[in-house]
This record gives structure tokens, C-alpha cells and sequence, in this order.
């Protein structure tokens, strides 16, 4: 009589993910997370310097343009004044603009608008006799740096 034999059947094999396999896979998302989070914060970073950088050129400009439109007064020189250290006693705030305003009025309040968009703002502009000018904007650009670094625009034309 035949026996029923019964079908050699092979163990299981185990279904699923080791325990190893996922701590791998959750290291190596950690880091690719790690490395997005930084990527993330030198992006906001550099945005905000381009900022800064786009203000600062803006307000060179805005300068020329006002000593352009107040070539052929005689107190277009009055622009030599603006230096670098004339910004200690410069308070930011309020920069409020008038119509009727005289070149001093319009140098104090360009002055104003540097302190208080840019950080540590300070301005020079120095106007040769030929009309040859340079202007140069300086702000902090440290908010993420150690080393208290500023960073210059320089603007040089022709008036």
C-alpha cells in the first residue's frame, strides 16, 4: 500500500523588512533632510543679501539722480559732505519726504533712508570738480557672519 506521502514542505521565508533595513533607510532620510534644511536656510540667507544689495544700488542711484537734478545750483557740492562717518549722529525712523525741501533737507532725509533700510548703513560720495562722482553705499552684511564684514556698492558716473 502506497503511503501518502505528504509534500516536503520548505520553511518560510520571513516576509517584510528587517529591523536594520529600516534604520538604514531612516538614516539616510535624516541626512537627505539635513541636507535640505541647509539648503533651505543659504537660500534665505543669500535672498536677504541680494536684498540689501538691490536697496543699496537703488539708493546710489536715487543720489545721482538727485544731484543731476540739482546740477546748476550752486549748493550741489553740499553732496561732499556725505561721508562715512557723518552717519553716527544720523537717526533712523521717520524718513519723511517734503516737495518744497532744500538740498540740505534732501541730503538729510537720503541719509535717513540709508540708515534705516540698510543695516549699519553709511554712505561717502565724493564729487570732483570735472563732475566726475563716486558714490559708495556700506551696510553690514554680518547677520549670519562672525567677522562683522561690510559690504561697499560703489556707483561712479558722470553728473
Amino acid at each position: 500500500m502506497p503511503m501518502n506521502r505528504r509534500p516536503f514542505s520548505a520553511p518560510r521565508k520571513s516576509a517584510g523588512f528587517t529591523l536594520i533595513e529600516v534604520m538604514i533607510a531612516i538614516l539616510v532620510m535624516g541626512v537627505g533632510l539635513l541636507g535640505f534644511a541647509l539648503l533651505q536656510t543659504m537660500s534665505v540667507r543669500f535672498t536677504k543679501s541680494a536684498q540689501q544689495r538691490t536697496v543699496a544700488t537703488t539708493l546710489a542711484y536715487e543720489v545721482i539722480d538727485m544731484m543731476r537734478i540739482q546740477r546748476t545750483d550752486s549748493g550741489l557740492f553740499a553732496y561732499n559732505q556725505i561721508s562715512f562717518d557723518s552717519f553716527d549722529d544720523v537717526d533712523g525712523g521717520s524718513c519723511d519726504r517734503d516737495v518744497d525741501a532744500d538740498i540740505a533737507a534732501n541730503i538729510e532725509r537720503w541719509k535717513c533712508e540709508v540708515k534705516t533700510a540698510l543695516p549699519d548703513g553709511a554712505a561717502d560720495i565724493d564729487l570732483q570738480a570735472n563732475g566726475d562722482v563716486t558714490v559708495q553705499v556700506r551696510w553690514g552684511d554680518s547677520h549670519w557672519d562672525e567677522d562683522n564684514t561690510n559690504t561697499t556698492f560703489k556707483l561712479e558716473t558722470r553728473i
